[in-house]
């Protein structure tokens, strides 16, 4: 992000009130918000009670997609690998052509590229982690070419979310071993990114798909796994990609995540926006719908920890149109955002509210702000 005093002034004057439109672009633009949104995000979605998806008519090729984010007013966009290979698991050229040719002709800009080891029925038993030497083997070369991939589309990171890495039922798995053969995987994937000029990261997720745990439940323990991969490697290449979503699902402070993160020396590779109901799954709604001081509350911790990557749109919304879904979800954010940048202006007076350790004073100064 880019906070300026300048900047910061404007909030009472250019950027007074609701931001929406220009508003909204000039306001991302002056303070270096950058707006992504996963493929996904633009459609089609399917569930297991609709299978066949919810608007079988949306066109779900990847260029149709890219189509649909820039018509949501969105200047980046997030792909999984799957987009450009074939059902031989090889990098396709034709499809990574066709998807380079529509960035340009859309001007949006890939940002991160994730590994997809979760959808196919392959991977029931796990990826980089599998029981199987040889299916973990194929899920391995499928994240370094994820990586070579990336890198060519100009992506400039890669990300692992290990849904089907975890198990459903207690002794299914020896938890010690299934981390080590994911610290194993990470090492090698990260190994091969910084090769390629690219951030790695990986994004925890309490469970679903998996009933019980996922390898990586939470963004402590991502934090952890980074850490102790880059003191192998050397650097600080690799780092975490913080889905908002998912911290509701263990009900953590998304904010505190960031001054951890900060902390451990392990950067931020990228966020995932969306909502989701507390101790709930993951339902990827749109982004500032839920509980706006806890929103407020994680965009200032961004600003004050100095992140500087982009916002990435994670959601399924699957009885809206997508494109005014993605629309709602930047302008809702944005929003959101402006009311933690007021408070960061006044950051002075907050910061001596909290050394008095009474909650109420702290509420004092941001009620304004925040309603």
């Amino acid at each position: 992000m880019k906070v300026t005093k300048q900047g910061l002034k404007r909030l009472e004057s250019e950027f007074k009130g609701y931001l929406e439109g220009d508003r909204l672009d000039r306001f991302c633009e002056e303070f270096g918000i950058r707006i992504a949104a996963g493929h996904w995000a633009a459609g089609g979605f399917a569930d297991r009670f609709a299978p066949g998806g919810y608007d079988p008519r949306l066109d779900g090729s990847t260029v149709a997609q890219i189509e649909r984010v820039a018509r949501a007013g969105i200047k980046g966009i997030e792909f999984h690998e799957a987009c450009f290979i074939g059902e031989d698991y090889r990098r396709d050229k034709r499809k990574v052509a066709e998807v380079k040719k529509a960035l340009i002709k859309y001007k949006v800009e890939p940002t991160n590229m994730n590994i997809n080891l979760f959808s196919d029925a392959k991977w029931k038993l796990g990826g980089i982690t599998n029981a199987s030497k040889s299916i973990r083997e194929q899920a391995l070369a499928i994240a370094l070419q994820a990586a070579d991939i990336a890198a060519e589309v100009g992506c400039k990171s890669v990300a692992l979310w290990p849904g089907s890495d975890g198990w459903d039922y207690n002794f299914e798995v020896n938890y010690g071993q299934q981390l080590d053969r994911f610290i194993e995987g990470c090492f090698a994937i990260n190994k091969k990114a910084k090769s390629l000029g690219l951030r790695f990261g990986i994004e925890a997720k309490l469970h679903e798909p998996r009933e019980g745990n996922m390898v990586v439940p939470t963004t402590h323990m991502a934090i952890l796994l980074a850490k102790t991969v880059n003191e192998e490697c050397g650097g600080k290449n690799m780092g975490v990609a913080i889905d908002y979503g998912h911290e509701q699902m263990y009900a953590v402070e998304p904010a505190s995540m960031l001054y951890v993160a900060k902390r451990f020396g392990v950067p931020v590779v990228n966020f995932h926006l969306n909502n989701a109901k507390l101790h709930s799954n993951d339902e990827d709604r749109i982004a500032g719908t839920g509980d706006i001081w806890r929103l407020a509350d994680f965009c200032y911790a961004a600003i004050d920890t100095g992140y500087d990557g982009w916002f990435g749109e994670d959601q399924f919304t699957y009885r809206t149109d997508p494109v005014k879904s993605m629309a709602l979800s930047k302008e809702l954010f944005g929003n959101v955002m402006k009311k933690a940048l007021l408070i960061y202006a006044a950051r002075k007076e907050l910061e001596k509210a909290q050394s008095t350790g009474d909650a109420a004073a702290t509420i004092e100064l941001t009620k304004k702000y925040i309603l």
